[in-house]
């Protein structure tokens, strides 16, 4: 199956002509305009410094809907001791750093730091924060179109820092109306707290019906304490 080359014009191959790894287009760049149209469409960017630009479209997704957000009992005592403070918006930038250096493989180039910024700065992408004792211990950050939340990458340096920022952030989500958390590929971490895999196709529908008329909500700022998620 080709892998597509992409041109100056701001058009992508349908989701379905994606290889069997989900790999569907290469080039192109990381402007505003062509990300949104890439998540509108079920496409993401995931490289590393020595590719080019690389699209993919898994099949099956990682999708977790915030009404299925499940809380361990490790996870809810975490919560209920208050160990940490959970903030909206409040350090994206340090957030997104953090996501690419806290491993040792990263995809989270200068060039996807710089695009993701862009995009925080015109209000679609928004970034959840962990605190102990005043300092970052965790966050995730993504993609809000219309009432679903593209998830792009989430870093935690202390025990459960990263799971309260995802219950938080579903929580946060859900009772905004946002009908799905797009995971992207499978990962053991993100379906014990309750995202499960579903066909592309199924993906592809959910996540049109979410987009409706508008791609974009602000989420604004909030300041959570950690034990209103139970």
């Amino acid at each position: 199956m080709p892998v597509y080359r992409l041109s100056d014009e701001l058009v992508f191959p349908h989701p379905t002509l994606a290889d069997p790894g989900g790999l569907l287009a290469v080039g192109g760049d990381l402007s505003p305009r062509r990300l949104l149209l890439a998540y509108a469409h079920g496409i993401f960017p995931w490289y590393s410094e020595t590719e080019p630009i690389l699209w993919w479209s898994p099949d099956p997704r990682l999708v977790l809907f915030p009404h299925e957000l499940k809380i361990s009992r490790s996870l809810a005592r975490t919560i209920k001791k208050q160990t940490f403070s959970v903030t909206v918006d409040g350090a994206f930038g340090e957030v997104i750093r953090k996501c690419a250096t806290t491993r040792d493989e990263t995809w989270i180039t200068g060039e996807m730091i710089d695009a993701y910024e862009r995009l925080h700065e015109l209000g679609v992408a928004h970034s959840v924060e962990t605190y102990c004792e005043g300092g970052l211990v965790g966050g995730l950050y993504g993609l809000a179109l219309g009432r679903a939340f593209c998830g792009e990458s989430m870093f935690s340096t202390m025990s459960d820092a990263s799971k309260v920022a995802l219950v938080h952030l579903a929580r946060y989500l859900g009772e905004r109306g946002f009908e799905l958390i797009d995971c992207q590929v499978p990962t053991d971490h993100l379906k014990s707290l309750g995202a499960r895999e579903i066909p592309r196709k199924d993906f592809l529908r959910l996540l049109a019906a979410a987009l409706g008329e508008e791609w974009k909500i602000g989420l604004g700022r909030a300041d959570w304490k950690a034990r209103d998620a139970r």
